[in-house]
């Protein structure tokens, strides 16, 4: 998913596209991608990111061209587009720079079907100095943007304590931890 606008980033640059380490961002996510067991990768754009569009499709990246009505309604987009019938789809946001392919590869091997939402602790956003933006209800959890989406099933929290899932690059301090992580 990449799409968002990056209005909290303040910088001219479409979110995606935003260098973390001297690359972009959706480089980065694309390239754990593809070094796991996920099969197939798509690009899902908006028209809010044009040059995210041109920069995916240039790297050979298949791209969708969703709406722009929201990361929801875009990624619902999305899946009725695939036409996956009753296959559980990886999701994942473009602004988790510190993806790799191990981490993708833990989450499918936990997969036992059905959806699930990965989380982190709240408490390791907090160590690392990334804002929470969002969290469980009732929890303290929050979402790190990767997912599987299975159909017709209830979504299930999947936590993982790991430094690579809890940097969400939404604003420019995000960006300077996730450089100092790698």
């Amino acid at each position: 998913m990449c799409g968002g606008r990056g209005t909290r980033l303040d910088t001219d640059r479409e979110k995606p596209l935003l260098d973390v380490g001297g690359r972009p961002m959706v480089d980065r996510v694309h390239e754990a991608l593809t070094a796991s067991r996920v099969e197939s990768v798509h690009a899902v754009t908006s028209p809010a990111t044009p040059r995210t569009r041109e920069h995916c499709r240039e790297r050979g990246v298949r791209v969708l061209d969703a709406p722009g009505d929201g990361y929801v309604a875009d990624l619902s987009w999305a899946l009725d587009r695939l036409a996956l019938g009753e296959s559980p789809v990886l999701t994942v946001v473009a602004d988790l720079p510190l993806l790799d392919a191990e981490v993708v590869d833990a989450v499918l091997d936990t997969h036992e079907g059905g959806s699930l939402t990965v989380c982190v602790p709240v408490a390791l956003k907090r160590r690392l100095g990334v804002r929470v933006d969002s969290t469980l209800p009732d929890r303290d959890l929050a979402p790190t943007g990767l997912n599987v989406v299975a159909p017709d099933s209830d979504d299930e929290p999947m936590t993982l304590d790991d430094p690579r899932l809890a940097v969400n690059v939404n604003r420019l301090r995000d960006a300077m931890v996730a450089e100092a992580l790698l």
